[in-house]
């Protein structure tokens, strides 16, 4: 079977993504520290890329980027409250771009054919979500090892998302609630890391909103 690496953060996107793909890939999943305040995500990647049976599970600590980031976002700093909607302060500088780029490094090394993320259509508001960045991020790695593909060392990659095919967050959610059921309420959203979803943040309310458009029953325990 071909192999893919996916960015398995321990989120509802991403353990979706997982299951929408493991009928049709070997799963390599990796997962970053990178001193967000949400570390309870890295726990729950654990626990479902057993679940999921992935292949190989990589949690790859790069908290030297929270230094990096300073105060430039809500996610990382301790300063600023984390926004119940959409607010420029929850993008992380091109995030997405440190997390392929490591993830497309292993995917050379592996021989995988394709490097996923759980970017969809409700995440218009981040520009290294949307498929005109995979695109182009594609073309320049590939072209970064032009010479390995070329002499059949190494596979072309393709850097995939649902957004690229279209699909929603509730889309996603039908998706993985057929192959995990109720454990698909464990998966970690919140943009905190207490006991339970606090319920308030963006992330939460935007979790919240995708279950009620995709007809389930959310059993998440919210705080708010």
């Amino acid at each position: 079977m071909k192999k893919a690496v996916i960015l398995f953060s321990g989120g509802v996107d991403s353990i979706c993504v997982a299951s929408y793909l493991k009928s049709k890939y070997d799963l390599y999943g990796i997962s970053f520290s990178y001193g967000q305040k949400a570390d309870r995500e890295v726990i729950t990647a654990k626990t479902f890329a057993k679940k999921l049976g992935l292949k190989q599970h990589k949690i790859i600590d790069i908290g030297f980027m929270k230094k990096l980031y300073g105060d430039s976002n809500v996610l990382t700093s301790s300063k600023g409250e984390i926004p119940s909607e959409f607010d420029y302060s929850i993008v992380v500088p091109i995030r997405n771009a440190v997390f392929l780029s490591v993830a497309s490094a292993w995917a050379f090394t592996l021989n995988a054919s394709l490097v996923a993320y759980g970017a969809h259509t409700g995440d218009k508001h981040y520009p290294d979500c949307r498929p005109v960045f995979a695109k182009k991020l594609e073309s320049a790695f590939n072209q970064g090892e032009i010479d390995g593909i070329d002499s059949g060392l190494r596979k072309n990659i393709k850097i995939w998302s649902p957004y690229r095919e279209g699909l929603s967050k509730s889309d996603l959610l039908k998706i993985g609630f057929k192959t995990l059921g109720d454990s698909i309420f464990k998966t970690w959203s919140c943009y905190s890391s207490k006991k339970d979803h606090c319920g308030n943040c963006e992330s939460c309310n935007n979790r919240k909103l995708a279950f009620q458009k995709a007809g389930i029953t959310d059993k998440t325990t919210y705080l708010k």
